[in-house]
Parts: structure tokens; sequence; C-alpha cells
């Protein structure tokens, strides 16, 4: 599984125009998962995301986690995190997984993450969505499962 993950100030994700999901401070995490990912992917994953240190202290520098923040998340599901562009100009994703398998993982990473007492909005699974990001820092992190102890 891949994700990269934005710390953010808010997050507003549309829809056919509607507002689906919001989110103030935070984190807008972007979630591919892979052909041979699995269960424990996902563990591995939400776990690192729940513990990441990324946001800042009362002395500036990046010592608390997303519940020390007291920030959201909001997970969408990208499958493009997979797009593989060396052959030529368009991208391939034969290495992302099947979207009913896919599916099943991302909202695995959710009640994970939820079980983590994180506050998780999330966009629509497989939908053309739009999303209005203001960007915390800005502070970008790619995180992906197999580089994972």
């Amino acid at each position: 599984m891949r994700v990269v993950i934005q710390r953010v100030l808010k997050a507003n994700l549309y829809v056919e125009g509607k507002e689906i999901s919001k989110i103030d401070k935070g984190a807008v995490v972007f979630l591919g998962v892979g052909k041979d990912d699995q269960e424990e992917d996902a563990k591995k994953l939400a776990l690192k995301i729940a513990k990441l240190r990324i946001y800042e202290d009362e002395n500036g520098k990046m010592n608390r986690n997303i519940q020390d923040y007291g920030g959201e998340i909001l997970l969408v599901s990208q499958f493009t995190l997979y797009g593989d562009c060396k052959g030529g100009n368009r991208p391939s994703f034969t290495q992302a997984k099947n979207p009913n398998d896919a599916k099943e993982l991302y909202l695995k990473v959710q009640n994970l993450l939820e079980n983590e007492n994180i506050s998780v909005k999330t966009g629509v699974f497989g939908a053309d969505m739009k999303i209005d990001v203001l960007n915390d820092g800005p502070v970008t992190i790619l995180l992906d499962s197999n580089d994972l102890k």
C-alpha cells in the first residue's frame, strides 16, 4: 500500500459538485492499494499514520502525532499511486489491486485509524472527486507498506 500524507489546515471533498466530506486541521491521506497488498499491509500503514509525528509542538518541532494535535483525517482512495510510467507517457495501472479487493483494504485502513481514536472522513471509493486543500507547511510524506517494519 502506498500513501501520500498532506498536513492541512482544512480540506473539502466534492463529488458531482456536492460536498461529501470536510475536515479542519489534520491530514489528507491519499491511499493506493497494490495488487499484492494484504491485511497486514493495512495494519502496518494505519499504525504508522496514527503515530507519525508531523505536527508541531509548543517549541515549533514536529513532535506531535495527529491525536496529540487534535486533527482529523480525510482518507481518499487513489489507485493512481500505482501508476507506472517507465515504459511510455501513459501510466499503466497493472500493479494496482482490483477495485473490489482494494475497497476492502481501504475500509480496513479506515477502521484501524478509527480504532486509534482518530476522526476519519472519507471520499467515495472509485468516484471522480474534487478536493480543495489548504496545505500546512507544506508537509507532505510518502509511505509504502513494503518499506515499513
